[in-house]
């Protein structure tokens, strides 16, 4: 068997899927994307996909060390985004073809649901006790907002409480049985990280995220021993090298995307590294279908597993929603918060491909916003 074509497609709201087709008629769905940027993630599958067509579809480590590895210049988010969605499609196909989900070919699962949380925003503060109300009688026993808008270098004690009033307020509907995230997003500073923490501790976060931008990893080790709050970090991050350095400072849950860093094949063994400093997997995943079923794919093999996003209702959606190109909901259907263990062969999930080429003769160009401060600076969204 070979790999015989290779296309992609570009679908709303920000979305990118990849479909690998077999000289045997077998096809693997993958979700190679870089939000906001991916014309370049789809440029680098056509330049990866000169590597893979004629090759055998079940190599699938040796495909990803020479499409990690087989040119002088590597890494960074688009090739790390492009190789990703290409080894879940590949992944897929290999599953389809022996007729077994992918844990299965990953040494079986370790649990039969996965808890995941539900996004209620955050960036406006007025609307979280009713976005978070709304989430828990859905049956969602977790929740994530983002802990701030936009936020000076320096704090004002404005905006130090708008922070502490969400948290407050998620902990009054949420009580002490059920869970939320913080979301600090990369917009907190080194220095407000560090007074924040300590505050918040009172509202028990299930984790705070991203307590600083990546660019800042000498500061976690301060941050780590400001407070007693697990902290999350990863979706910026894509090979197992660049986690090592967050692991050693205590950081006690990683998020990688499965979309970025470097798919199925890079996140499990992400996860095992993760497991030798005692840490926790939480994938990020504000994504697709495919995304979402490649991460849980992962999940249930991995011991160290606490929670999986999903984007189901995200405030980023505009002009789709997560189910709208799959065949058969079903798969993604949550009971009391989590998603069950299904024995579909592949990612397990059936790709509605006439939607998906109907998105794409559309497509779209999708940009993050760009914030400023009051004095018209930069600031970081």
């Amino acid at each position: 068997m070979k790999i015989s074509r290779i296309e992609t497609f570009l679908a709303p709201p920000r979305w990118m899927f990849v479909r690998v087709e077999t000289d045997e008629g077998l096809v693997g769905w993958g979700e190679p994307v870089v939000e906001g940027r991916a014309e370049p993630v789809r440029a680098a599958v056509e330049v990866l996909a000169e590597y893979l067509l004629g090759q055998e579809p079940e190599r699938i480590e040796d495909h990803w060390q020479v499409m990690t590895k087989g040119g002088f210049y590597r890494g960074g988010p688009v090739l790390s985004s492009a190789v990703a969605g290409l080894d879940q499609a590949l992944w897929d196909i290999k599953g389809k073809r022996h007729g077994l989900p992918v844990h299965q070919l990953l040494g079986g699962p370790v649990r039969e649901k996965i808890r995941a949380y539900a996004w209620v925003g955050g960036d406006e503060p007025e609307a979280i006790r009713d976005a978070v109300t709304a989430q828990a009688e859905a049956g969602f026993t977790a929740v994530k907002m983002n802990g701030c808008g936009r936020m000076s270098p320096v704090a004002t004690r404005a905006e130090v409480r708008a922070c502490l009033r969400r948290a407050e307020t998620a902990r009054e509907v949420l009580g002490d049985d059920r869970d939320f995230g913080l979301d600090f997003h990369g917009r907190v500073s080194p220095a407000n990280a560090r007074r924040l923490l300590p505050l918040l501790a009172e509202h028990a976060p299930m984790f705070v995220e991203e307590p600083v931008l990546s660019d800042y990893m000498q500061a976690l080790p301060d941050l780590v021993n400001a407070s007693n709050i697990p902290l999350a970090l990863g979706e910026r991050l894509f090979t197992r090298r660049e986690f090592l350095a967050p692991l050693q400072a205590g950081v006690a849950i990683l998020q990688p995307d499965i979309s970025h860093a470097g798919g199925i094949s890079e996140l499990r063994r992400i996860a095992a590294l993760a497991e030798t400093y005692g840490a926790q997997l939480a994938p990020h995943c504000p994504l697709g279908p495919v995304a979402l079923a490649a991460s849980l794919q992962v999940a249930f093999t991995t011991p160290n597993f606490l929670i999986q996003e999903q984007s189901l209702g995200i405030h980023y959606h505009r002009d789709a929603e997560l189910l709208d190109y799959v065949v058969d909901p079903e798969p993604f259907r949550f009971h009391g918060g989590s998603l069950l263990r299904t024995e579909r062969p592949g990612l397990g999930v059936e790709v509605d491909e006439p939607a998906v080429r109907a998105a794409d003769a559309h497509g779209h160009a999708w940009r993050n916003p760009v914030w400023r401060h009051e004095d018209g600076s930069f600031a970081e969204w």
